[in-house]
């Protein structure tokens, strides 16, 4: 891996609080607990599923029926007992099932890491990583640890997996970058603040993995009745004890029968039913994926109302496809082979010049001459091909001059407001390529891109709409990006709220917002939360 270096004059005083550690000082913060290890913390411990699928009021009035008739009567007259039995193993071995897969659940799925120690840069395995090592970052890995940028060449780091947000965001130095986060472009040094459960991937993991009892209207009413029959089966036991010792029967015989009696008050074959009912919907949706942890989750998941989804990966895809392009000056040359030739060039693509490659054909394209490669400082990227012409590629608010801004203005609105993203091919000189700095000149194309939206997400949309199913989009996107891609699949509602202008989740308007607002941009996680507790 291309090792970065600290090279930015400003950055001294970050580094200052960031040395490279040596062997004793990294001993010493592995016995102090300060490295980069998680406890395997398990969603929901064995025990907590054996009691709250064994200690039940209708495995109790069942049980103590069942060591009545063991007792005193032959174990054939048990066989109700197995009713008690199937019930309890049903919902163990779901729960079993949904307590392996959330034990299994992790952000982190980065192998080995670049830190740069004392004595020399070196690759260790994640769980090595100390708090106040230095991290050396490069693009395609995943972020193992939380910590501070030291220095930057070009670092962006994609938040998606945590925030939602597709966008790449571009780290300076003195920035913090999350632990689940990617590197998508560019280097960078940092320094470690978080490691291990303090890491804000694993704080994400722990809570998902935390189980609370989910509300069942069947469950609450089941439960109801069974409270009942145990206030009624106290004096019946006794009436039919009575009536069976009345008729010379004796006190083992009294009993048997009283217990042949009131079992026939217990409604077990309701129990039962209900059970194996929701253990049939549990393996369908088993069957597409999804993750019950509990029997009584399917019938809280047939009561929902409001369902609230992100935008990129549920509504998109999350790759950026070319959609056209628009000519704005004549051009003397096949545009394709042009495009082809200018994503062709670069050897390290970003997603969207990767969506230019998958666009048009290398085939027969022009190679390179020159280049000098797209920084997230400059926002453009230019070319010198084999026939001379030089290129450049880029943001138009850094590839125009004020006054071809204010030309395509109005357009450049409109790309934005749809939902799309745009970049502008403009002539330049060639000369002041290979020189090494990028001089725009007359704009020559502009280059339309969109975010691939799902083939099923129109028509998810639309069921859950026709089953009366309010659909929200909450996505850590800009606004206007997530307004047009709800309303390419059919979300109603064309009105979008930035959440960084919502009030505070304790003021009673933030309540009414969120039910009246179907479609959020630029949410952050915690927003995220108050959304949902708020509806």
């Amino acid at each position: 891996m291309e090792t970065p270096s600290v090279s930015d004059d400003g950055d001294v005083a970050v580094l200052e609080s960031f040395e490279p550690l040596t062997q004793d000082q990294v001993d010493e913060r592995v016995r102090s607990g300060d490295v980069n290890v998680v406890d395997a913390a398990e969603s929901r411990s064995l025990a907590n599923i054996l009691r709250a699928n064994v200690v039940t009021r209708f495995n109790a009035i069942i049980g103590v029926l069942l060591v009545v008739i063991l007792v005193f009567g032959h174990p054939l007259d048990a066989m109700f007992g197995i009713v008690m039995v199937t019930n309890a193993l049903i919902g163990i071995i779901q729960e079993l099932r949904a307590k392996r897969t959330l034990d299994k659940l992790t952000l982190l799925v980065a192998p080995k890491a670049t830190v740069r120690r004392a004595d020399g840069d070196e690759e260790i395995p994640v769980d090595q990583i100390v708090r106040g090592d230095v991290l050396l970052l490069a693009r395609g890995l995943q972020v193992p640890v939380d910590a501070t940028v030291i220095s930057s060449d070009g670092l962006e780091i994609s938040e998606a997996l945590l925030t939602g947000e597709s966008d790449p965001i571009l780290k300076l130095a003195g920035s913090t970058v999350m632990s689940g986060s990617f590197v998508v472009s560019g280097t960078g040094v940092v320094g470690v603040t978080a490691v291990g459960a303090d890491a804000y991937a694993n704080v994400l993991a722990a809570e998902a993995k935390q189980f609370s009892l989910s509300k069942s209207e069947l469950r609450s009413a089941i439960d109801q009745i069974l409270k009942i029959v145990t206030w009624l089966i106290v004096p019946t036991s006794a009436l039919l004890v009575w009536s069976q010792l009345q008729s010379g029967q004796s006190i083992a015989e009294g009993l048997v029968g009283a217990v042949a009696g009131v079992v026939a008050m217990v409604p077990q074959g309701l129990v039962l039913l209900v059970s194996m009912s929701l253990a049939v919907a549990v393996v369908a949706l088993g069957r597409r994926n999804v993750l019950v942890q509990e029997l009584p989750a399917v019938e809280t998941l047939a009561r929902v109302d409001t369902i609230c989804v992100d935008k990129t990966g549920t509504l998109t895809t999350g790759r950026i496809v070319f959609a056209r392009w628009e000519s704005i000056a004549g051009i003397d040359r096949d545009v394709s082979v042009l495009l082809g030739s200018i994503a062709a060039s670069d050897p390290d693509p970003n997603a969207t010049m990767q969506a230019l490659r998958d666009a048009f054909p290398h085939d027969g394209v022009q190679p390179a001459e020159h280049r000098i490669p797209f920084s997230s400082e400059r926002k453009m990227s230019a070319v010198v091909l084999a026939d001379g012409s030089a290129w450049v590629v880029g943001a138009p608010e850094f590839v125009l001059d004020s006054d071809d801004r204010e030309k395509f203005e109005m357009d450049l609105a409109r790309f934005t407001d749809e939902g799309q993203r745009v970049l502008m091919l403009a002539r330049t000189s060639r000369d002041a390529v290979i020189a090494g700095s990028i001089d725009p000149g007359p704009p020559v194309l502009l280059l339309v891109f969109s975010e691939e939206t799902r083939a099923d997400a129109e028509a998810t949309i639309g069921y859950f709409l026709s089953q009366g199913v309010d659909v929200k989009v909450i996505s850590g996107d800009g606004a206007g990006t997530v307004s047009a891609i709800a309303a390419r699949v059919g979300v109603p509602g064309i009105v979008s709220i930035d959440a960084t202008n919502l009030p505070d989740p304790q003021d009673p308007r933030f309540a009414e917002i969120v039910d009246a607002t179907s479609i959020f941009g630029r949410v952050k996680p915690e927003q995220k939360r108050a959304i949902v507790t708020a509806l």
